[in-house]
């Protein structure tokens, strides 16, 4: 008997160290500054492409992993957001060419206003030419490839790595619906992910905030990543050869302030990477496998469509809404009428010392400050803008109180009107899936 119980607390443990085993990570990085003029994405009052570039924009990937089964790929991408279609592609190819599973995959966009059109990401703003909407076309396939590419060579650098992390502040966001909605929230936190090689040398910094890429207005025509495209390029310089990643948090009613200039830009970009500096050079925790992820989606359905308020709308002065009003007839008139978004949740932990909770779309902050409270015993950091951008995702707060972010933003995505109330309890209902904590191995 007592040769079974040794037996068995041997096995047991191997099986455990399986689990939590030794972390490997990969790189890689590729640029996506496209080859000439280029219709930029998020603003509607832009009536020309691309005149140039103030900096390459880039696509990093980021592979930690302790066995096939326990691994997260992260991918950020200076672009303001994947379209659902894109996002299912790469989904579907790296699936297929290389066994990362969806849960595995986590796609963040930085949302930056000054980057090429993704359709049919923010499509409503512009009425394009053929040949516009042909190089539209053919930057998304090449961008498509470049990602499925990009994971694959991460995949293949991985090699033995130690991960560390800790939180510090930055405080230029604020909240956008003040003026006319009084106070709101804010979120300052600035989570720092270090990952070091075996040889102590310094290989990747993952870092986040939850504010809008939006410091350069509609009167620029330079294709660069704002703010926190000049972040990461402050923070590779300060740390030659090593690949500075941003992920996005929830930002949908954050802005910069103030706002307007490149150089605005570059400052705020500054006193990003300055708040990573002061982390990094602080007190880091280890981060230890294994690596859980979780994913699941849920329904979000929109108010009752009311055909008469399109009718109202075509006959208009509006532009943006005659063309909405237009589309959405149309489409009426064939039989369509939506009536939910399908939206997805996502979870990472890195073993009890870190967690992401991605969310798509442009969520407000509401979500990010709600999810820390209901999971105060964790160090979380809610990323929104992950894996595609339709929509902006209302608290019921915002919903309520109506305006940009909690209606009238939908004319730009294309969709027939606000959310129905509730969709706040949804999301959280899909976060309380993904955030349960797995059994111990």
């Amino acid at each position: 008997m007592k040769w079974k119980i040794f037996l068995c607390l041997v096995v047991c443990s191997r099986l455990v160290w399986a689990a939590d085993g030794p972390i490997r990570a990969g790189i890689a990085r590729v640029a996506i500054t496209p080859e000439g003029p280029m219709w930029l994405n998020g603003y509607a009052g832009r009536d020309e492409p691309s005149r140039g570039v103030l900096h390459d924009i880039w696509a990093k990937a980021l592979v930690v992993e302790s066995s096939p089964g326990s691994r997260i790929v992260i991918v950020t991408m200076d672009l303001l957001g994947l379209s659902h279609e894109i996002s299912e592609d790469v989904i579907r190819q790296v699936d297929s060419l290389y066994g990362v599973k969806r849960q595995q995959l986590l796609l963040n966009s930085s949302h930056t206003h000054s980057a090429p059109m993704i359709w049919p990401c923010v499509g409503m703003i512009y009425d394009l030419s053929p040949e516009d909407q042909r190089m539209v076309s053919l930057y998304d396939q090449q961008l498509t490839v470049k990602l499925v590419k990009l994971i694959g060579t991460a995949l293949g650098n991985l090699a033995p790595a130690k991960l560390y992390t800790a939180r510090g502040s930055a405080d230029f966001a604020v909240n956008r619906r003040e003026k006319l909605f009084g106070p709101g929230p804010v979120d300052h936190d600035v989570p720092v992910l270090k990952v070091v090689g075996m040889d102590g040398k310094e290989q990747a910094i993952l870092f986040g905030y939850a504010c809008h890429n939006t410091t350069l207005v509609d009167n620029n025509f330079l294709i660069n990543g704002d703010y926190a495209g000049f972040a990461q390029l402050a923070l590779e310089e300060a740390h030659p050869g090593v690949q500075a990643m941003f992920l996005m948090g929830c930002a949908g009613d954050q802005n910069p302030a103030p706002r307007g200039t490149a150089e605005l830009a570059r400052t705020h970009g500054q006193e990003l990477a300055d708040a990573v500096q002061k982390v990094l050079a602080g007190v880091m925790h280890d981060v230890r496998a294994p690596v859980y992820t979780a994913y699941t989606k849920v329904d979000l359905p929109f108010r009752t469509f009311d055909v008469s308020l399109y009718q109202k709308d075509i006959v208009g002065n509006n532009k943006f809404l005659q063309r909405r009003a237009k589309l959405m007839l149309e489409a009426y008139n064939r039989g369509w009428q939506p009536d939910h978004l399908t939206y997805p949740v996502q979870a990472v932990r890195f073993g009890n010392d870190l967690t992401i909770l991605a969310l798509s779309d442009e969520v407000v902050v509401d979500y990010s400050l709600r999810a820390k409270r209901e999971f105060s015993g964790e160090n979380i950091f809610v990323a929104g803008y992950s894996g595609e951008v339709m929509c902006y995702i209302p608290s019921e707060r915002v919903l309520k109180e109506g305006g940009y972010e909690g209606e009238e933003s939908m004319i730009y995505y294309g969709f027939p009107g606000p959310f129905a109330t509730g969709v706040e309890e949804r999301i959280f209902g899909a976060i309380k899936k993904v955030m349960r904590k797995p059994g111990k191995f």
